[in-house]
């Protein structure tokens, strides 16, 4: 019997290749240069080939650009946009496989996505029927012993994870698109042809973060009073705690100072508690930690973590489990990493202590366990890999260490009737925090200080303090509130926030809604509520993980998903005007206003001279007259950022084929100093080079066993180079302009 195994991407195909064929498995290469691989063995032959991602995707069903458009059906991506024309010669050699074959297995990633791909492919290699011999295999690493273990354990398609996968992508594409082309028709008619998108989880999520800017915008700060004591060299804080009456503050204030040669310490309680170690990691605690301990985007941790999982460093990232299972081995693992010279103090000492037991979070996933090295020693890993792997690897091994013993202390000292505390914090014992470094556990020891000494302050002061507006959203704070939410998927919220920086909807590190966006906000909020209302996306989420569990039907839960949509465009096109007016009039600002004037506080505007060459004035000319000059032939976008140095807006300058670069706007600002050279803002906004491995194109050859995969496998067959012609040859030849092959499409994020 021949057997077609079918993997996610070259990599792990490779992988899968040298766990089966130990040493026998033969690489074979395509007329496309796409490479497959040939295990023989005395009951058949095992082809492996890969896809690279989804071979197929949604499409509408006829060639209106009107809507609603409910009609869609699956289709090979090749054939729906240009852009994914790389992946034709992957379905290509599936395609000329699968008539050798009795046996199809789905070896993509064991989540909703690889099985959506790897059904797919097996659904359209046999005419569109499943009624096939076909079975899945589910892994959580890609070493070898996970690998035969998975394939001697090959189990039924994983059919409700595959219908809610196809619901979802089903329901995100008609959302998409629908939704998009209504905003975008509500614009062009006040002659705006700009790029708009929303969707079923990216309107919620603006939402999210404009309500945030509107709590932000409405701050009023209000000042308060804290009377503060220095004894014996440590801040003391007296217990009424923020005063909001000036005179109640000074009224405390001067009561001390009138007992200051009474003062008493009133108690110095102390107390040991034992602090667990932190849980494993799930995805979304990886993207937290990662942005915290290295400002490493939410994104590039994911692509990193698959980058480590593919050569099985680290087991499947895409998870939301807190939970280590026994049977995954754990002695076994913290053996390998004893051999790894940076871990291996810290794995021996938990061998030698036999701690194989870890403490565990909450969070369960019932496709994977948490994030764990696997013990292989990585190799050859860049700086960012280097350091998300030492996280991982770091949290799993404190996960079995033994808990800290911390301990609190609170003083009291008395003056008068005004008390005043400080409490501390000593560690004991570090048990875990010597395994895991990234802790944000910190000490704070006090005076040695007990019951009944006499105290007295070197200082007493009342400082005047605001209230601070609620804090804006990081990337990955914000991907955390939007699992807390139960909003789009742990593999899909980093791409659906980065949809929203791409837009222009939102800006910053920490995350301000421009006035564009703001814009789109307030038009739905007040026009058409239910494409940014974070119920109706909840709502179907949880239908969805009901088609998983087998309590709702695929069908059932995409009708509901239609009749809400057609419900939400009604309301859309109802208040259609007053949704192209509302926008427009935000558009118009965000086009033209770029900040403050120092000046006088009015809006610096974009104007244009006689000559038409733009330049920045202040709105209240002629009584005020500042302008700045700015680059020509660019678009200029404001970014809500102030310099620092000459307090200036920063402006955001997109150049065509010149990439984009940020400015003040100040000539003559410190930042500018070195502009007559190249500078590191200029190097850093050069486009990065991207290099793909060029498929081998050889003859049947057999691959060695220990052979290992290469950080980033090829996705895109590299065409040939074309041949140099002489130039004694080479004649002027008149320009033609050439259509693109391949159709165009829309490309609509949810």
């Amino acid at each position: 019997m021949n057997t077609l195994i079918i993997a996610e991407k070259p990599s792990v195909a490779l992988r899968l290749a040298l766990a089966l064929g130990d040493g026998t498995q033969k690489k074979i290469a395509d007329v496309h240069r796409v490479s497959y691989y040939r295990i023989d063995t005395k009951d058949g032959t095992i082809f492996i080939a890969a896809a690279v991602g989804h071979l197929f995707t949604v499409r509408q069903n006829g060639t209106s650009r009107d809507y609603p458009i409910l009609d869609v059906s699956w289709a090979p991506s090749h054939e729906v946009s240009k852009f994914a024309g790389y992946t034709k010669n992957y379905l290509d050699v599936l395609r000329a496989l699968a008539p050798k074959c009795d046996l199809f297995i789905n070896a993509c990633d064991y989540d909703t996505e690889g099985t959506v791909i790897g059904t797919n492919i097996i659904k359209f290699l046999n005419n569109g029927s499943l009624e096939v011999n076909a079975k899945r295999m589910k892994f959580s690493t890609t070493t070898k012993p996970d690998l035969l273990d998975a394939y001697a354990s090959l189990m039924p398609l994983d059919m409700n994870n595959f219908c809610a996968g196809e619901a979802r992508h089903i329901l995100d594409w008609i959302w998409g698109i629908n939704l998009s082309r209504a905003l975008m028709h509500a614009v062009s008619s006040a002659g705006f042809k700009v790029p708009l998108s929303i969707g079923r989880v990216q309107g919620p999520t603006l939402a999210l973060l404009a309500r945030k800017e509107r709590e932000i915008a409405i701050f009023v700060p209000k000042p308060f009073w804290r009377i503060i004591a220095m004894i014996s060299g440590t801040q003391f804080v007296n217990v009424r705690g923020d005063v909001f009456e000036k005179y109640t503050a000074q009224a405390a204030l001067d009561a001390t100072n009138a007992k200051s040669d009474a003062g008493v310490i009133e108690s110095a309680d102390g107390a040991e508690r034992n602090v667990p170690p932190y849980p494993p990691f799930d995805l979304t605690s990886l993207q937290l930690e990662a942005s915290r301990v290295f400002r490493i985007d939410p994104s590039r941790t994911l692509a990193v973590a698959q980058s480590l999982y593919e050569r099985s460093y680290i087991s499947y990232p895409r998870t939301t489990s807190q939970k280590l299972p026994y049977t995954l081995g754990l002695p076994r693992i913290i053996e390998q990493l004893s051999k790894n010279d940076k871990y291996a103090a810290l794995a021996k000492a938990l061998m030698t202590a036999r701690r194989f037991k870890p403490n565990e979070g909450r969070k369960i996933d019932d496709a994977h366990p948490a994030i764990f090295p696997t013990g292989v020693t990585p190799k050859g890993l860049t700086a960012e890999e280097d350091k998300i792997y030492d996280l991982i690897a770091r949290r799993f091994l404190a996960c079995f260490a033994e808990w800290a013993t911390v301990q609190n202390t609170k003083i009291v000292a008395a003056f008068g009737e005004e008390r005043y505390s400080a409490s501390g914090a000593k560690v004991l014992k570090q048990g875990w925090l010597d395994f895991y470094t990234y802790s944000t556990m910190k000490q704070n020891e006090l005076p040695q200080l007990k019951k009944g000494d006499s105290a007295s302050f070197t200082d007493l002061s009342m400082p005047e303090m605001q209230t601070q507006p609620p804090r804006r959203y990081m990337k990955a704070s914000l991907i955390a509130e939007l699992e807390r939410l139960n909003l789009g998927t742990k593999a899909t919220r980093a791409a659906i926030v980065d949809t929203l920086f791409k837009r222009g909807y939102i800006d910053g590190s920490s995350i301000t809604v421009t006035s564009f966006g703001m814009s789109v906000y307030q038009a739905l909020k007040d026009n058409a509520t239910m494409i940014i209302d974070e119920s109706t996306t909840r709502q179907l989420e949880e239908d969805m993980e009901k088609i998983v569990k087998g309590e709702k039907a695929e069908q059932e839960v995409i009708d509901e998903g239609k009749r809400m949509l057609v419900d939400a465009i009604t309301q859309f096109d109802k208040n259609k005007d007053k949704i192209a007016q509302s926008m427009t009039v935000g558009m118009k600002k965000s086009e033209n206003v770029l900040g403050s004037c120092s000046t006088d506080g009015g809006d610096l505007i974009i104007k244009h001279s006689r000559a038409g060459k733009q330049f920045v004035a202040c709105a209240n000319y002629p009584k005020c007259t500042q302008t700045y000059s700015l680059p020509q032939y660019a678009k200029i976008v404001a970014t809500g950022k102030v310099c620092e140095h000459c307090h200036t807006p920063i402006i955001k300058v997109i150049r065509r084929g010149k990439g984009v670069f940020e400015m003040d706007l100040d000539p003559g600002c410190v930042t500018k100093k070195n502009w007559g050279t190249r500078s590191n803002a200029a190097k850093a906004n050069a486009k990065e080079e991207v290099k793909v491995e060029k498929p081998v194109a050889a003859p049947e050859k057999p691959v060695q066993a220990e052979e290992a995969p290469k950080p980033a496998e090829a996705q895109k067959p590299k065409p040939k180079k074309a041949k140099r012609k002489s130039i004694k040859a080479a004649k002027p030849k008149t320009k033609k302009s050439r259509k693109a092959s391949g159709k165009s499409s829309e490309v609509v994020r949810c």
